[in-house]
C-alpha cells in the first residue's frame, strides 16, 4: 500500500517546480506550495551530480533524518520537495537539518517554531 503523505505524481512535481516558491541553502534546495489537504506530502531529491547511488542514497537519508525531527513543528497542508546539493556528500545529520530549517525559513514557511538544536 502506498504512503499518502509522498509526491509520485509528475503533475505534482511539475506544478510545485513551475508555481511553488523556493529557496536553497549550502547543502538543500527547497520547493514548496500549498496542497489543500490536511497533511504535508514531501518528496527527497538527489542527481547524480552528488554522486553515484552510494552517495545519492545518503543524502537521501540524511535528508529523511533531518525532516522526521522538523516535521512536526511545520504548519499542515504543503508539498515539499528536498533536493540534495552536491556538498552534501561528507556531511554529519545535525548540519544537514540546520541547511533544511534554513531553506524551509527562506522558502517563505514562517511561524514556525522551530528548534535548530540537536
Amino acid at each position: 500500500m502506498l504512503k499518502p503523505n509522498v509526491l509520485r505524481k509528475k503533475k505534482d512535481f511539475s506544478t510545485l517546480y513551475n508555481k511553488g516558491k523556493s529557496a536553497g541553502d549550502r547543502y538543500v534546495v527547497v520547493f514548496c506550495k500549498k496542497n489543500g489537504l490536511s497533511y504535508n506530502r514531501t518528496a527527497f531529491l538527489a542527481s547524480k551530480k552528488v554522486g553515484k547511488s552510494v552517495k545519492r542514497n545518503r543524502a537521501r537519508r540524511l535528508m529523511k533524518e533531518g525532516y522526521r525531527d522538523i516535521k512536526e513543528t511545520l504548519p499542515k497542508g504543503y508539498d515539499i520537495i528536498f533536493i540534495a546539493r552536491n556538498t552534501i556528500v561528507d556531511t554529519k545529520c545535525a548540519e544537514v537539518k540546520k541547511s533544511m530549517v534554513s531553506a524551509l525559513k527562506k522558502s517563505g514557511l514562517t511561524g514556525m517554531k522551530m528548534n535548530t538544536k540537536v
